[in-house]
């Protein structure tokens, strides 16, 4: 087979592809192996008569169809490769005069992906959040990691917010015991919402051993109608009252759970890391932000058939996430009342978003003449390697040899991106304060603190001039 490019543009490929008479006639001869089975010949067994009776039979181009239908099978990914065209859609195609002995020529005309004339790429202003880690986020880091080693110890004490207790009870309305309300030796942590309001509260107070009773009302939007709007009364005898403790912030806990022999080496460690993950989110939002201002300076007609592929590929993502979790995206549409259709029709604005970026980036890289090398084809796959925790091979297998010209792809946008952002007029801004917990606490005042500010205020009495202090403050 040969192949000629006839035309290209307006993201469009027009080419055809040439086979000779041998080479059409050797398909027509596969055609017959492969359908010889379905003609039914009086005198011949099925599937034993030969081609010449069947085509006497059936007339000489009845296998003329299954051979073009191979020939194209074959040739077709064949002509794309050899013409690096990389198509969108189903292609149109027109054959030339077919019969025994002759060449077979079929044009194509498809749709390719689009590249578009882009500007205001260079030099673009961007706002990059300053991602210096403070000693506070270090602080609540460890405070986390201490909370996650904490260990919990019998209480002998009455029940406090925060205590996990250990409990029977058993739910009454009435005098009837119904159905899902009892459980012997439950846990419950108290304050974490996890009953019906009001029962954690009533346990506060009590201690290991005594019998409560807890009187509730079950919401009116509970899930059980015997039960919504209810007065109840829960009879619970707790057996052990238990209380997070947590161990001490010194060098001892740093040895217990990291590598490192010393609280400050865990406190670097963790500013590292902290640092690290801010710099690299920062970097990225910033990037986000960058192509989001060349897109809006670039606006472009999508192709239809794309973003329905984008919006395919992004029903795959959260499909595959929402069966880690027991669900299919079937039942996530089911729960949500809204049918597939709208469920897509919601996901296409994004799609549009996202198709639109590849093509402006890959617009961009065809025109900087930005290339993937053997280097950065390693090196993102030793990246991946690193990441899952497999050797090269296996990251290899995982993405397979179909996909992995989609991946250089991927590996050239992100080149792109890099070589945008390094021209592109990046500034540091300070992100807007926000007060922590611990932040309030220290600055809470004191109830009597508080009064004395609240009566003081009542008693100011307001102008509608305001001095240009005040505006100042505002």
């Amino acid at each position: 087979m040969k192949t000629n490019l006839i035309s290209k543009e307006n993201n469009r490929a027009n080419f055809t592809m040439d086979f000779t008479a041998e080479e059409f006639e050797s398909a027509v001869i596969e055609a017959y192996k492969q359908t010889k089975d379905q003609f039914r010949i009086d005198g011949f067994r099925k599937g034993k008569a030969p081609r010449s009776v069947i085509e006497r039979n059936y007339g000489e181009n009845v296998f003329f169809e299954d051979a073009i239908n191979g020939l194209f099978r074959t040739g077709y990914p064949t002509a794309l490769k050899e013409l690096g065209l990389e198509v969108i859609d189903m292609p149109k195609a027109d054959f030339s005069e077919v019969g025994k002995g002759k060449p077979l020529t079929v044009t194509i005309d498809v749709p390719i992906y689009p590249v578009v004339e882009v500007k205001d790429y260079k030099g673009v202003k961007v706002e990059k959040a300053d991602s210096t880690i403070s000693e506070e986020m270090v602080d609540s880091d460890l405070e986390t990691l201490q909370n996650r080693n904490a260990r919990m110890v019998v209480a002998e004490r009455p029940v406090q917010e925060g205590d996990t207790i250990y409990f029977d009870y058993a739910g009454f309305v009435g005098e009837e015991q119904f159905e899902g309300g009892t459980a012997e030796n439950a846990t419950l942590k108290i304050g974490s919402g996890q009953f019906i309001p009001g029962f954690e509260d009533q346990l506060v107070g009590a201690k290991a051993g005594e019998e409560v009773e807890v009187k509730v009302t079950f919401p009116e939007t509970y899930h059980s109608e015997k039960l919504a709007g209810q007065d109840a009364v829960f009879k619970c005898k707790i057996h052990e009252v238990k209380e997070e403790q947590l161990p001490k912030l010194d060098d001892e806990f740093a040895m217990d759970v990291s590598e490192f022999d010393t609280l400050k080496e865990l406190r670097e460690d963790t500013r590292k890391r902290l640092q690290e993950t801010a710099d690299h989110r920062a970097e990225n939002d910033a990037k986000d932000k960058m192509i989001d201002t060349i897109a809006e300076a670039n606006p472009i007609d999508v192709p239809q058939v794309m973003v329905e592929d984008e919006v395919n590929e992004m029903i795959r993502g959260m499909d595959q996430q929402m069966r880690y979790q027991g669900l299919t995206i079937d039942q996530y549409v089911q729960f949500t009342g809204v049918t597939m259709e709208d469920f897509r029709k919601e996901m296409e604005e994004e799609a549009k978003k996202r198709v639109a970026s590849r093509i402006i980036l890959r617009s961009i890289g065809a025109k900087e003449k930005i290339e993937i090398t053997e280097e950065d084809v390693e090196k993102e796959l030793s990246r991946m390697a690193e990441v899952y925790k497999m050797d090269l091979d296996g990251i290899k297998d995982l993405i397979g040899e179909d996909n992995m010209e989609y991946f250089k792809k991927d590996i050239m946008i992100t080149k792109v991106i890099n070589y945008l952002y390094d021209n592109a007029k990046v500034s540091v801004v300070k992100p807007e304060k926000k007060t922590t917990k611990k932040a309030a606490e220290k600055t809470e005042k004191k109830p009597t603190e508080k009064k004395a500010a609240e009566k003081k205020a009542s008693e100011k009495k307001t102008t509608t001039k305001k001095t240009k202090k005040e505006k100042d403050e505002e």
